[in-house]
């Protein structure tokens, strides 16, 4: 390739690492959407149930939340291939698990939300590392591209993978959706085998309990970050369950059935997936803050008005400005937080992170299933596009101190980016 130069949104893939990890995740992310979708309609197919559906999803997610800080503290200990390869693994087997269960016709709810559990237990690990796992692939130089570049990798794996899945599932059933998930983990292993790395932790000699609490010193006492990590926080709770309820909406309310579930769940990643490639032609981190407050906004008004909907093509298309305003908020906190977390804390503080991202939607998720029971989908899921404008405002008007707050630690970090919650 030395003829050839790659586009500054691409500089990442000039990494060989990176290739081999990229073209893993995204056969993989595939299956992984379609497990997605076949699980949360298979759940409503057996029970009918709103509670049940946000049960199982805080079945998956909450021991994201309890045990992050181990996982990161894992992460910064040992080698993060090696870790990712096991999780990956117990992943593959969960999905082969699930699909044999379903494909002889035995699968019963307590079922899945006992793998959905077991899948949360190994997310918890898995998440962290793989999120550190980025810089040890590409350096800091190119962390911004490779986020980005990961974020569109995963939303373009929800375009193709919900659309697949809507289609199997209404043509064969849910289990074909979980075999093909478990199949395409191949893939990412395959990948991790194959990299090459001579990084090594360098946090070793510490007690586990004092390896894990320096993290959650290092958030407490760095303002910007625990701002970034609270508002992510309050987003996941508030406004991210309307995927649990995705279920009713397309059945209940806009009657588009296991395809319409489908479609909805791909448009969202057609929003997702352009405010990626919007981030992959960035090249600074300086404005971030801007981006995320206006995407939070942005976010919350695109869920009210798909809550109001009542007529299908609508309601998708009110999907894309929503997955747009989600990709663009979460990947610009993954990148300022990655931007300003030394080396040897990023194992531990990407927990965190993964604790405010997926470990609160389970709560949210729990909250959302019994409201919607009480008050229907769609005033649930207004209420909590309302909360995340507030979330916005509230965020924006901080935002001065916390860019004065921020420069000391960039200049420490990474003096190109003077300002990054400009």
């Amino acid at each position: 390739m030395t003829n050839f130069q790659l586009p500054a949104s691409l500089r990442a893939m000039r990494h060989r690492n990176y290739r081999l990890f990229m073209a893993g995740q995204f056969i993989s992310l595939i299956g992984t959407w379609m497990q997605s979708v076949g699980e949360s309609w298979l759940v409503y197919r057996l029970t009918g149930s709103a509670v049940l559906l946000g049960g199982m999803q805080f079945c998956s997610q909450i021991p994201v939340f309890l045990l992050g800080p181990i996982g990161g503290s894992l992460s910064d200990r040992l080698n993060r291939r090696h870790v990712l390869i096991c999780t990956q693994s117990a992943m593959m087997v969960l999905a082969l698990t699930l699909a044999a269960l379903t494909l002889s016709g035995r699968v019963q709810p307590w079922h899945l939300f006992v793998l959905a559990g077991l899948l949360g237990i190994t997310n918890a690990i898995d998440i962290p590392t793989r999120q550190s796992f980025v810089v040890d692939m590409v350096g800091r130089d190119d962390l911004i591209n490779a986020i980005a570049l990961n974020s569109s990798l995963f939303n373009g794996a929800r375009i193709v993978g919900p659309a697949i899945a809507g289609i199997l599932v209404a043509a064969v059933g849910e289990g074909w959706c979980f075999f093909i998930n478990g199949v395409s983990y191949t893939a990412v292993i395959t990948g991790l085998v194959l990299i090459r790395l001579d990084a090594s932790p360098a946090t070793r000699t510490k007690s586990g309990l004092t390896h894990v609490t320096e993290g959650f010193r290092y958030v407490l006492s760095t303002r910007p970050i625990l701002t970034l990590l609270a508002l992510l926080g309050v987003i996941s709770m508030v406004a991210m369950p309307y995927v649990t309820l995705m279920p009713i909406f397309a059945e209940t309310i806009l009657h588009g059935g296991a395809r319409g579930l489908g479609i909805l769940m791909a448009s969202s990643g057609v929003g997702a997936f352009i405010g990626a490639i919007v981030l992959a032609h960035r090249q600074s981190v300086k404005g971030l803050g801007r981006w995320i407050a206006r995407a939070c906004a942005g976010f919350g008004i695109a869920m009210i008005a798909f809550a109001l909907s009542r007529h299908f093509w609508l309601s998708a298309a009110c999907l894309v400005p929503a997955g747009f305003s989600m990709m663009i908020q979460m990947a610009s906190c993954n990148t300022l937080v990655q931007t300003m977390t030394p080396d040897e804390l990023r194992g531990r503080v990407m927990a965190l992170y993964s604790m405010m991202f997926m470990g609160m939607a389970p709560v949210g998720a729990l909250i959302a299933g019994a409201l919607a029971a009480q008050i229907g989908a769609p005033h649930t899921v207004a209420l909590g596009g309302s909360i995340g404008i507030v979330a916005a405002l509230v965020f924006a008007k901080m935002l001065p101190q916390l860019r004065e707050q921020a420069r000391p630690l960039l200049g420490a970090l990474q003096s190109s980016t003077p300002a990054a919650t400009e």
